[in-house]
């Protein structure tokens, strides 16, 4: 019985670390695709967990809410701070802290309208 729950808890670290390298590459994707849009470079190309907790989506169905800190830069010696809301899987909202003034991009279709990349 034992070596069943600790299968079980390995098991369920495994998903949750699956999950959150998903949610990760999701952030990242809408990142640099915002940042290619307003021709800006992606720094470092990477995104970092800055907050976790729990969120429902439009549906009521409670999800992880991530929301991830990147800088950017548009003449490539600036750096610019941005952030990306992710709700399970789905982008929800990103935020640009834009030389012209922050340009703040709300999901289009609604919780998730950003997709998946």
């Amino acid at each position: 019985m034992t070596a069943a729950w600790l299968l079980l808890v390995i098991l369920l670290l495994a998903w949750g670390w699956m999950d959150a390298l998903r949610a990760r590459e999701t952030a990242l994707m809408n990142c640099a695709r915002a940042c290619r849009q307003l021709e800006a470079q992606l720094l470092d190309e990477t995104v970092a967990l800055q907050h976790l907790w729990f969120a429902r989506d439009g549906r009521g169905r409670v999800h992880w809410r991530r929301t991830y800190g990147f800088e950017f830069s548009m003449d490539g010696v600036g750096r610019r701070q941005g952030m990306v809301v992710v709700l399970g899987r789905q982008v929800t909202s990103l935020w640009l802290d834009h030389p012209d003034g922050p340009i703040y991009m709300p999901s289009q279709h609604g919780v998730g309208g950003y997709g998946q990349g």
